[in-house]
C-alpha cells in the first residue's frame, strides 16, 4: 500500500473517531491549529517538530498525517532530515527504523 493509500486509511479512521466524539475532536482540533500556527517557527518547521515526535513515538499514522501536512507548508527533504537526526538521537534504535518510514513518505507523498 502507498504513503498516500495508508494516510487517506487513517483519514478515514480518524474521521470516524471525530463522528463518534465531536466534543473532542473540536477540542483537540483547537489545540492542533493553535499548535501549528506560524509564530517564531514557521508551521513547515512546527510540522517537522510534530514529525520527529511521531518518528521518536513509533506512530505512523502520526508521521503520514505530519509529513503532509509539512510538505502542504513548503518544508523540504533537508529540513526534514535534520529534524529526523533529532527524533533518532532522542528515540534511539526504533526511531531510526520510524526515520526511514518518515523519509520514504515524505517522498512518496
Amino acid at each position: 500500500m502507498s504513503s498516500k493509500d495508508n494516510l487517506n486509511a487513517a483519514k478515514t479512521r480518524l474521521g470516524a473517531f471525530a463522528k463518534a466524539t465531536p466534543a473532542l475532536f473540536e477540542g483537540f482540533s483547537k489545540i492542533s491549529k493553535t499548535a501549528t500556527e506560524q509564530g517564531s517557527f514557521s508551521s513547515a518547521q512546527k510540522e517537522l517538530m510534530a514529525t520527529a515526535i511521531a518518528v521518536s513515538q513509533g506512530c505512523e499514522d502520526c508521521i503520514l498525517y505530519h509529513i503532509e501536512s509539512a510538505k502542504r507548508h513548503g518544508a523540504h527533504e533537508t529540513a526534514l532530515v535534520e529534524a529526523l537526526e533529532v527524533a533518532v538521537e532522542m528515540g534511539g534504535g526504533p526511531a531510526v527504523m520510524y526515520a526511514g518510514k518518515a523519509l520514504d513518505a515524505f517522498r512518496d507523498l
